[in-house]
């Protein structure tokens, strides 16, 4: 059986919605010690997406005083032209790389892996030059106190998810001590490589397709982890994890509210915005709550066999399943938290609020934010990955708090 310590957290992604999870970061990481009494430390770091930056984020920063607090004003500090470099000449570009004129990598390109800021020669193409925000990333996080923090056993694994673009495949970068990965369960579509985690995986895991670029690593090129595996809980399990805290960015409506929702807006529906975002919500979002649930019913399932069969059931059942699975079945407590109030309305209300714009760039970038949202109605879903601006961030980050010191019980439950 795993190691009863292994305590895992799972971040998943979306974009501009990450502001949420650095708002529960910042309790987890800077509030929650105080009542520990003790630094907040995870055997296990996980996460997809944006979810996979804040993963490399937290690695590099484990055990530090104000961490929490340095995430948010990292995110504070954003801006859309922080983020986002347009110009005439990328209204130009697009158009033609939509329809293919533009080469993937530049003839001669030499490739370079680890936490040197990707370039050019490691990018495939996207509607949006997100250079600002990746040497944000490469100068943010530091990459040699992770590979450290590993080497000295402080840290088990470092799992970022990304999706290789030639095959489909949710390829799981793994940085252990070990530099291999034991006990990994056969699969066609999730498979682990060992890796030297730097910016280049972090920035592949948050390339969401099409509007960010993608990124190369050792001759493949990969984008957004969650097109297959939103959630890296399946990563955090199969590395041993007994105990997981998963952060989600999906709001979770009643049903009424859902059926409510459907009703009112369906003149939406045609619009290929409002079409996106439901995409992007599908692709990124909505697999978290999903596979929370399926951990939580097996963990029923395990303890009523216990019940049922006597305390050795679990040993019985894994003499005999897992050579099957490759690693054996195990009861994992969890706490799952996620946003409280609709973020894509939350976006919506944020647009109204943009400064006015100071330039050209400027200009562009509004244009485009504005464009995510056309159309829309209420539901401002797509505009909710791109809005890296402090009117919307702001927001998030005070509802990620909230929420986290509403789960305060839960969290002081699976910590201690």
């Amino acid at each position: 059986m795993a190691d009863s310590g292994k305590l895992a957290i799972v971040l998943s992604g979306g974009g501009a919605r990450g502001a949420y999870e650095a708002g529960v970061l910042s309790y987890v990481l800077d509030e929650l010690p105080r009542h520990l009494g003790r630094p907040i430390r995870f055997s296990i770091v996980t996460g997809t997406s944006i979810g996979g930056i804040h993963a490399c984020f937290v690695a590099s920063t484990a055990g530090r005083e104000g961490s929490g607090a340095r995430l948010v004003e990292l995110w504070r500090a954003l801006s859309l032209s922080e983020v986002y470099r347009l110009g005439i000449g990328d209204a130009l570009r697009v158009p033609l790389w939509l329809f293919g004129g533009q080469s993937v990598v530049p003839a001669g390109a030499v490739e370079v892996v680890g936490a040197a800021l990707p370039n050019a020669a490691r990018r495939m193409p996207g509607l949006l030059d997100t250079e600002p925000l990746e040497e944000l990333v490469a100068a943010h996080v530091d990459w040699a106190r992770i590979h450290r923090q590993i080497e000295e056993g402080a840290l088990d694994a470092l799992a970022v998810t990304a999706t290789e673009i030639a095959t489909g495949r949710s390829v799981v970068f793994v940085d252990n001590r070990l530099g291999r990965i034991d006990g990994w369960e056969p699969d066609p579509f999730v498979i682990a490589r060992h890796a030297k985690i730097g910016a280049s995986h972090a920035l592949a895991s948050a390339a969401i397709p099409i509007l960010f670029p993608a990124q190369r690593i050792r001759g493949a090129y990969y984008c957004d982890g969650g097109l297959r595996l939103n959630t890296p809980l399946l990563p955090a399990l199969r590395l041993g994890a007994n105990r997981v805290l998963v952060v989600g960015l999906r709001h979770r409506a009643s049903a009424a509210d859902e059926d409510a929702r459907a009703f009112g807006r369906q003149g939406s529906y045609v619009h290929p915005m409002y079409l996106f975002g439901k995409v992007l919500n599908a692709l990124l979002l909505d697999r978290v709550e999903w596979d929370v649930m399926q951990l939580r019913f097996q963990n029923q399932v395990l303890r009523a066999g216990e019940q049922e069969f006597g305390p050795d059931y679990l040993d019985r059942l894994n003499r005999r399943v897992g050579p099957l699975r490759g690693s054996p079945l195990r009861i994992v407590e969890s706490c799952f938290i996620s946003p409280s109030a609709d973020i894509g309305e939350i976006a919506g209300e944020s647009l109204a609020k943009l400064g006015p714009s100071k330039g050209m760039r400027d200009r562009l970038v509004g244009l485009t934010m504005r464009l995510a949202a056309r159309g829309t109605g209420a539901d401002k879903d797509l505009l909710s990955y791109l809005l890296f601006d402090g009117a919307f961030t702001e927001v998030l980050l005070e509802l990620g708090r909230k929420d986290a010191a509403a789960a305060h019980e839960d969290l002081l439950r699976l910590f201690s």
